[in-house]
């Protein structure tokens, strides 16, 4: 007999973590570690704006230290009203959004609110966590293998078979953890299938929802533009659930500002839940992106410089990787188009190390490239893939300029050293 709920038998631990274990071990002893793992920031190369910064400071000053709305604090929503309207051109009331510490728990909500335990699930591998959200609500996972070929996002025809009877749909874009976007053509077809499904069912039945993850929206780079589903079709607005904030869209991981957009009733269901999770971002960080969103010039100005620091990391190393391609060393990356990561392509398994050791699968590879290269990446079966997916994330949050040299450099002589 378990010990433990069957939940916490079954959940599975994080990869990352795991592998984050490995690095802290291997940075005590004081090895240079070019860590690419984590989707966060490194607040000395990005620090969150100035502006937003001083209003935090100023809140707790003035003793913004209460329990918050269990919805949220009235003029942060007003402000989340004013900037989803400006920057994504989406217009939603405040009875309509609902304020969390971050995506996370609001992700965890909208599970909570729509799926029971059997109703099916869509989402795309990889993806960021939608496994295990869909297993901590013992949903029937359904998992859509997306391909490189298409950027690793999934398709309209990709999805269509699985929509009947299905409760929510997962899209992410751009996307945790491929950096990559899915195309407005193929959003448009997307929101079209499911309005269709939707007016198919019957008045017993539960609709089709959507849940669109765009926390990473305000970060795409050259002709990469997004989009969203209620911008595309107002018809999509009953049936879809945003999840968005500050966390990457200002550097703001630890400030814990997250909000969702949605129907009034639905969103009402989350507060429901959430209040009972006791999951709100702090009063004084509520009350400073209050005001910090409504300031637009101080936005784009900030977004400008922050957005071409990541796109240059992002570019170098692409370029580099592309070099390493070129002399046949079995490195292969899609070029950056959102976000702050790569994806890159790390295609060893069957090599020989130095030591005579055969790299018999991708945890061999994976272990290799932080043993001989001094490199930490994400394999994709973190995130849903087949743990024989030769594909990685690589995230530059952390990233210095003067480091992309070496790390290359080091990379290249641990792949020249490979038989």
């Amino acid at each position: 007999m378990a010990e433990y709920s069957q939940l916490a038998e079954t959940l599975i631990g994080s990869e990352i973590v795991k592998l984050g274990n490995q690095i802290r071990q291997r940075k005590a002893l004081g090895e240079t570690i070019y860590n690419f793992t984590i989707g966060d920031f490194d607040p000395q190369e990005f620090p969150i704006p100035a502006l937003l910064e001083a209003e935090i400071v100023a809140a707790y000053q003035q003793h913004c230290t209460s329990y918050p709305a269990a919805e949220g604090e009235l003029d942060l929503r007003q402000a989340v009203s004013a900037f989803v309207a400006h920057w994504q051109q989406l217009h939603y009331d405040t009875t309509e959004i609902q304020i969390a510490s971050g995506g996370r728990p609001l992700i965890y909500a909208i599970f909570r609110t729509l799926v029971d335990a059997g109703d099916k699930v869509i989402y795309a591998v990889p993806s960021w966590n939608n496994n295990h959200y869909a297993h901590m609500t013992g949903a029937e996972h359904c998992l859509i293998p997306a391909l490189p070929e298409n950027n690793f996002m999934p398709l309209a025809a990709d999805v269509e078979p699985h929509l009947p009877g299905a409760t929510l749909l997962c899209l992410c874009t751009p996307q945790n953890p491929t950096g990559t976007t899915l195309p407005t053509n193929e959003l448009d077809q997307i929101c079209r299938l499911v309005m269709a499904e939707n007016a198919r069912r019957g008045p017993g039945e539960k609709k089709l929802y959507v849940m669109y993850d765009q926390m990473y929206s305000t970060l795409t780079y050259g002709n990469i533009s997004h989009a969203n589903p209620v911008t595309l079709h107002p018809g999509m607005k009953p049936y879809t659930v945003f999840v968005d904030g500050i966390s990457k869209a200002f550097c703001a991981t630890g400030v814990r500002v997250g909000w969702s957009l949605g129907p009034a009733p639905l969103i009402a269901k989350m507060k429901a839940i959430l209040s009972h999770v006791g999951a709100w971002a702090p009063m004084a960080e509520q009350k400073a992106t209050a005001k910090f969103l409504v300031n637009n010039p101080a936005i784009k100005a900030f977004l400008a410089h922050y957005k071409k620091a990541i796109e240059q990391r992002l570019t170098q190393i692409y370029d580099g990787l592309v070099a390493l391609k070129v002399k046949g060393l079995g490195v292969d990356a899609i070029a950056p188009q959102a976000a702050i990561y790569l994806t890159v392509k790390i295609d060893l398994v069957g090599k020989t190390s130095p030591n005579g050791a055969c790299l018999v699968n991708q945890e061999a590879v994976t272990a290799y490239l932080l043993q001989h290269a001094s490199l930490a990446v994400v394999p994709f079966y973190c995130f849903g893939a087949p743990r024989e997916s030769p594909w990685y994330r690589l995230s530059v949050g952390t990233c210095r300029m003067a480091d992309i040299g070496p790390m290359l450099e080091k990379l290249e002589a641990a792949l020249t050293d490979l038989e």
